[in-house]
């Protein structure tokens, strides 16, 4: 399968914006929980440069503190200050010198800031914890409401919080740039202060920035705005929302639509589709049935009804799956995540399962060789007999 026209859609080249993506395979934002200080190390060069070797056309990030107070633990990722940056840098040169577009995803934790890292719990911080010498901090929330019971009362956002952490969305967004990313996805979703915003889970404000649905959006929109502004023209943006809550009286599909069409109308090109995390059961929506691709119809309805490009995912495994979710406009990207994980090399796989790539000549050069011999000897052999 050489010829380009012949090519799945999962391996064309898709424009955003001045950027052509290779392939729409997207590696998305999972949270690693092993910076120090928010500095990125050893660790995260070769556990992203591994997706880059493994023929993701796009690699993400992890959810990155736009300030010290919205890490979502301690080991989590910022980028506030010049080390942070400077440490972004090796990451970024590998994932381009294989042909892959450097991503990152910036948000703020909100109510959760400060929280367990995921292997010591996953809740609040406790004496435990402390004793590790974890750092506890106040956390920020659009209302003085915790997350659940035994989580810390948040701080009601005032005027100089919501300015301040507007404009550190604004700054980091310039540090991207300048460490050399190409797209920036805000994070919206699971539960992190601007989710805890929109939904009237966790938003009780009697201001302009609570009470229906225009005025829970405010904040995301104007955070949204202080972003756009600050990436070039030709630079795409993203935003990962919770399409829904998943738990009634809470933030629906249909918000989510209308969400969609205001974060177009700002500029944002992509919604990436996951749901739930407003409550302390975990990241995404668990209420919903956990199938391959099961939150591909948010991202379906939102493509349809807000006008919208978005990115498809949950549990996305097999190549023709992703390729058929495609096929029939369900999502315009693949978002792959957990099965990057199990295997690296996911994407090179594919192109093999669809024979695109027979001779192993997508593969980094220094495996190729290796793989054509093997692969050659397997076929002399065969067809001799042995």
């Amino acid at each position: 399968m050489s010829q380009a026209s012949k090519l799945p859609l999962l391996f064309t080249p898709f424009k955003l914006r001045d950027l052509t993506l290779p392939n729409r395979i997207v590696v998305p934002p999972m949270a690693q929980y092993s910076a120090v200080n928010g500095v990125a190390n050893d660790f995260h060069l070769v556990h992203y440069g591994k997706f880059a070797l493994g023929g993701a056309g796009t690699v993400f990030i992890e959810a990155t503190g736009v300030n010290d107070e919205g890490r979502i633990t301690n080991g989590c990722l910022g980028l506030w200050n010049d080390e942070q940056q400077r440490a972004f840098e090796p990451i970024v040169r590998m994932l381009k010198s294989h042909n892959t577009i450097p991503a990152i995803q910036i948000g703020h934790g909100g109510r959760t800031a400060g929280m367990q890292r995921p292997w010591f719990g996953n809740g609040p911080l406790n004496a435990q914890d402390l004793a590790r010498g974890e750092k506890q901090w106040v956390p920020l929330g659009p209302s003085a409401v915790p997350l659940s019971d035994g989580w810390p009362v948040p701080k009601q956002m005032d005027a100089a919080d919501l300015a301040r952490t507007r404009d550190d969305f604004a700054a980091a967004a310039r540090r991207a740039m300048q460490a050399g990313f190409e797209i920036v996805e805000i994070h919206m979703a699971h539960g992190y202060l601007l989710h805890s915003f929109l939904s009237p889970l966790s938003n009780f404000r009697e201001d302009a920035y609570g009470g229906d649905l225009q005025g829970r959006m405010r904040f995301p929109l104007e955070v949204t705005e202080a972003v756009r502004a600050a990436l070039p023209a030709g630079t795409p943006l993203f935003v990962r929302i919770s399409s829904e809550d998943g738990i009634d009286g809470g933030w629906t599909m249909d918000d989510s639509v209308v969400l969609a069409r205001e974060l177009r109308a700002r500029g944002v090109d992509v919604i990436d589709c996951s749901s739930g995390g407003n409550t302390p059961k975990g990241a995404t929506n668990s209420n919903l049935h956990r199938a391959p691709g099961y939150q591909v119809p948010f991202a379906t309805r939102i493509r349809g009804e807000a006008g919208i490009m978005t990115e498809g995912v949950g549990l996305i495994r097999d190549p023709d799956h992703a390729e058929k979710l495609l096929q029939d406009h369900a999502a315009d990207l693949i978002g792959i995540g957990r099965q990057f994980l199990f295997d690296p090399f996911w994407g090179l796989h594919a192109s093999h399962h669809f024979g695109i790539d027979p001779d192993f000549t997508s593969w980094p050069h220094q495996y190729a060789w290796w793989l054509e011999k093997w692969d050659k000897g397997i076929k002399t052999r065969e067809k001799s007999g042995a």
